[in-house]
């Protein structure tokens, strides 16, 4: 966090945003080398939870490297006229979280996993069994630390929360 800026605790604003968004942005590092992915997911109490393909790119960097960023926005309406030079305003909310990614290897635990995931992003969804989940990876972030900003009117809010470990 930048020293300078006026950080509040703020734990609720940020998980508002989380649970009220649906696609966020996971980025990974490896060898030096950043990636970042969109991806669909459900926000829970400090653990964000996606699903995926049990191959690919995200997992090999997961799994090379678990330390993880995800990230979510929004943005209201357009960016604000401003004269050259002054500062831009665009009316927004966002919110970056730093953790560690684990790959839910045992079933039952993938399982449980997915139909939290299913209960985020339809509320009242049928619960998956082992043979619906068989083919299909989970992935658990556990949420370390958290900032986000709010912007409105021409002020910013920044936000900050970070869990107990």
């Amino acid at each position: 966090m930048t020293a300078s800026r006026p950080y509040q605790e703020s734990r609720e604003e940020m998980e508002r945003l989380l649970g009220d968004e649906r696609v966020g942005y996971l980025g990974l590092s490896r060898d030096g080398q950043p990636y970042v992915v969109p991806l669909t997911y459900g926000y829970v109490a400090g653990r964000i939870l996606f699903h995926g393909a049990a191959a690919g790119k995200k997992l090999d960097w997961i799994r090379s490297n678990p330390r993880v960023c995800f990230t979510v926005a929004r943005q209201f309406g357009d960016v604000v006229p401003h004269p050259q030079g002054a500062a831009c305003q665009v009316y927004s909310d966002s919110v970056v979280c730093y953790g560690t990614a684990r790959v839910l290897d045992d079933i039952e635990e993938r399982r449980r996993a997915l139909n939290t995931f299913n209960q985020c992003l339809a509320p009242g969804a049928k619960d998956l069994t082992r043979d619906d989940v068989a083919d299909c990876l989970a992935v658990e972030i556990t949420v370390e630390e958290m900032t986000g900003r709010l912007e409105r009117d021409s002020k910013c809010t920044w936000l900050t929360h970070r869990f107990a470990t």
